[in-house]
């Protein structure tokens, strides 16, 4: 936890400029408009080794003739005069500091060091030091601006609920207009830069104790602590003020791009997604994204988690949603029976009842046509939501009448609503957007872009009712031994915990082996054990279907391919063979920073060539776990194809349960690989199994 008082930066009772000037464009002058021109009733001091006064205010000639004491000190000065300048700080015993200037962290070398001197120096002072490389922050709660961002603005439109915390500056600033263009106002704006000493966490941590704040959007390069951000997003779920996540990183080459922005190491992207969805933040793909979903949560402060209406006058549109609800998985059910034949008598008869609901060029000889189809769809319980995506043309009256036509009802139904054009940059009567906002109802101009954030909201809604399972079911005794823990033991030690594997044994001789073929009955499975051979497919070290006249054959294989690779292997497996089934994968790994995750897909050659799987929380339930693997590209194969029959996904999730519980019981296991599991009507087995711990 943090050592420094964070009040003192956010909130801050005095207040010194440092390497201030009177010229009216200069960063230090703008910073001392904006606190004038918010009516910052604090102190402040000024700090210019060539000026008297500025703005008729005095100024001291260095940071050592400051009073004690001040809660926040912003550094306007050069990279090569900040390290002193904090160390002056610490003597003076201020509380915070703001460092704009740039080219320390991101920038490595000597100026990395700097950067880590003078983080150090502001921890051991328990100064709470933001930056370097930031833009400062607003808070608009307390009316403060320690920022030399040019038009910051005091008042909010309508109530500000919205905190945005973005590890870029422009970003930061972008966000706070664009909330504003919709009506939206923020309680804070910070730009957190390098985050030497203070983190996106610390700013979080603070701003969820704020109560004007209902929503925090975080903008994140790299999260650089983990476990306290999973821990934040759990807290802020239960308080009810969502996270609203837009985190970098999918792609090598922003990954690269971060390191060169803030110094920034981002980590595995799926497992970054998985983790933080799942402890309750709102995870978007975009800037769009970021922006419509925080106006959705703000609007309905119930997401709408389950099905979506539309009302559209559009039939080409009927299929477009379809499709991209799909694609989403976001929920569009036909209505129920009742709910239809509600809809069918108000509809001409050329016209079914339907979900999106087409309602033609009808509406334009009924205009009441959208307020009589939109109750019955309204309280039919199967919808959380609805979407009217309307064509509405040019910027006249009669256009405006008929957007009133369509959002009025709506409004006075009083259910999650968004109001839709169909056409893009299409003229539009001026004053509809700001009058749908005004009735609280989003207003969008592609019906595309709404859906996308809908499906993220019922996302984080669903997520939220989703079940754990307790690690304390689990008892799980110590593993054999540390590093790579080959097959026969892993499933040894599996098997011991309830994991299905096939029946075999290890043996040591060409004796034994043929024994306990002729015991398990042919045909079975020889594999090659050994620690220094992990991946036994690759070079040969399996030989399967072997039946009784080639156990000696296949002993000889695998002695031969053990001393051309120079191994003293355990032994050899010798195991029934499976029966035909679709093949699974089921696998653990742990993150160094993130902690665990479990992964769930197609296994065998589909893993290599398809990479057809599921990342997901350790401790998800198993029903929760089913359903996912219905979302693999290949989900139709546990259908069952061609007729077989279907596959028993409940026994692969079964599996998958106790390796979730396996990790968190044993923090040691760095990863566990089970692949392939064979999956029948009947259940599913373990074929193979890798355990991999710390330790040798």
């Amino acid at each position: 936890m943090t050592s420094f008082d964070m009040a003192r930066l956010m909130r801050p009772r005095s207040i010194a400029i440092v390497g201030i000037s009177p010229e009216p464009t200069s960063p230090g002058f703008t910073l001392l408009r904006n606190l004038e021109h918010f009516g910052y009733g604090g102190a402040i001091h000024l700090v210019s080794r060539s000026r008297n006064e500025v703005k008729g205010r005095p100024c001291v000639p260095e940071i050592d003739a400051l009073p004690h004491g001040i809660d926040c000190a912003v550094l306007m000065l050069p990279r090569a005069a900040t390290e002193e300048a904090v160390s002056a700080l610490a003597r003076r015993r201020a509380g915070a500091a703001v460092v704009f200037a740039a080219g320390f962290g991101e920038a490595s070398g000597e100026w990395e060091a700097a950067q880590q001197r003078f983080a150090a120096v502001a921890r051991d002072a328990g100064m709470a030091l933001a930056g370097p490389n930031c833009l400062g922050l607003t808070n608009y709660v307390d009316g403060i601006s320690l920022t030399f961002s040019p038009g910051q603005v005091k008042d909010q439109p309508g109530r500000a609920q919205i905190a945005v915390v973005a590890q870029s500056g422009g970003l930061a600033s972008i966000l706070r207009i664009a909330f504003a263009a919709r009506g939206l106002g923020v309680t804070y704006t910070v730009s957190t830069g390098n985050e030497a000493v203070v983190t996106l966490e610390d700013y979080i941590d603070f701003i969820l104790d704020d109560a004007e704040t209902r929503i925090i959007v975080a903008f994140a390069e790299e999260i650089r602590d983990p476990r306290r951000f999973l821990a934040l997003t759990r807290r802020a779920r239960g308080a009810g003020k969502p996270i609203v996540l837009f985190h970098t990183g999918k792609s090598a080459a922003a990954r690269d791009s971060a390191r060169s922005h803030t110094g920034a190491l981002a980590g595995d992207y799926a497992t970054i997604s998985c983790l933080v969805r799942h402890h309750g933040a709102v995870e978007v793909q975009s800037l769009e994204e970021l922006i419509d979903v925080t106006e959705l949560l703000v609007r309905f402060p119930a997401p709408p988690a389950r099905g979506l209406a539309c009302i559209t006058d559009s039939g080409a549109f009927k299929g477009i949603a379809l499709d991209l609800a799909d694609a989403l998985g976001l929920e569009m059910p036909p209505p129920v029976p009742e709910c239809a034949a509600r809809i069918a008598k108000e509809l001409p008869d050329f016209v079914g009842p339907s979900n999106p609901l087409d309602i033609t060029a009808q509406a334009i000889i009924q205009p009441d046509l959208y307020a009589r189809t939109m109750t019955p769809l309204m309280e039919d319980p199967a919808y959380d939501a609805l979407m009217l995506a309307i064509i509405v043309r040019g910027n006249t009256e009669a256009a405006l009448e008929k957007a009133r036509a369509v959002w009025r009802p709506a409004a006075a139904i009083g259910k999650p609503t968004v109001f839709a054009l169909l056409g893009d940059e299409a003229e539009v009567p001026t004053a509809l957007p700001d009058e749908v906002r005004a009735a609280g109802i989003p207003f969008f101009r592609s019906p595309e872009r709404a859906m996308r954030a809908l499906a993220c909201v019922a996302r984080y809604g669903r997520e939220g009712a989703r079940a754990t399972v307790d690690v304390a079911a689990l008892d799980a005794p110590p593993l054999p031994h540390g590093g790579i823990i080959p097959e026969h033991a892993s499933k040894a030690y599996l098997a011991a915990l309830g994991v299905p594997v096939p029946k075999g044994g290890l043996v040591r001789d060409l004796g034994a082996a043929e024994t306990l073929a002729a015991e398990l009955g042919f045909p079975v499975a020889m594999k090659l054990q050994t620690a220094a051979l992990p991946h036994k497919s690759d070079v040969g070290g399996i030989v399967l279907g072997v039946g009784e006249r080639g156990v000696a054959a296949a002993w000889r294989r695998l002695e031969t391919l053990a001393r051309d690779l120079k191994l003293r292997p355990d032994g050899v497996l010798v195991e029934a063979m499976a029966p035909k089934g679709i093949e699974a994968i089921v696998g653990a790994r742990r993150d160094r920073r993130w902690g665990p995750v479990l992964a769930v897909g197609l296994g065998g050659i589909w893993t290599e060539i398809f990479a057809d799987v599921r990342v997901l929380p350790p401790d998800l339930a198993a029903g929760d776990i089913a359903d996912e693997l219905l979302r693999l590209k290949g989900a139709r194969l546990f259908a069952g194809v061609r007729g077989a029959p279907p596959a028993d996904r409940m026994a692969v999730a079964r599996i998958a349960t106790l390796m979730g519980a396996l990790m968190r019981a044993r923090p040691e296991i760095r990863e566990i690989d089970l692949n392939p599991v064979n999956v029948t009507a009947e259940g599913a087995l373990a074929l193979d199994a890798l355990i991999v711990a710390d330790g040798d």
